[in-house]
């Protein structure tokens, strides 16, 4: 899927979609790309001189990947977080990088769904996290 058909799916929208592309693979695990602008706003003073993308920004880029794996119970509802478990940070992620993120899903209950991702950047890995969100009625 390419942004504008991403849109269809959840409700981010610029500056806040973090997403290029998104695809469910036929193992059904997710895999999405993110090229990281070269002056995001989430840089601004972050640092100055050495522009690294925040964690909490990877954590929702990793977030925002997960949506094919439970894309077909989404219209009508919204993804929040419920969790974010094993967060860890190996590498900085840095303006114009591309990020590729892979996520599974590990467990589905009711409107809870488990997944976890990692983050890439040229084939390194820069983060990952155990993501739950609960589905919740959109108002």
């Amino acid at each position: 899927m390419n942004q504008e058909e991403i849109k269809s799916h959840i409700p981010h929208r610029e500056p806040m979609l973090l997403l290029d592309e998104a695809e469910l693979l036929e193992d059904s695990s997710s895999r999405a790309r993110f090229t990281i602008p070269e002056k995001p706003f989430f840089c601004e003073g972050h640092f100055p001189g050495n522009p690294i993308v925040p964690g909490v920004i990877l954590c929702e880029i990793m977030a925002q990947s997960c949506f094919p794996l439970f894309m077909e119970d989404l219209p009508g509802k919204l993804a929040l977080y419920r969790g974010l478990d094993a967060v860890k940070f190996r590498s900085t992620v840095k303006p114009g990088d591309e990020c590729t993120i892979t996520a599974r899903l590990i467990d589905h209950k009711g409107n809870i769904y488990v997944c976890d991702a990692q983050l890439s950047v040229a084939g390194k890995r820069a983060a990952q996290a155990r993501i739950t969100v609960a589905l919740v009625p959109q108002e």
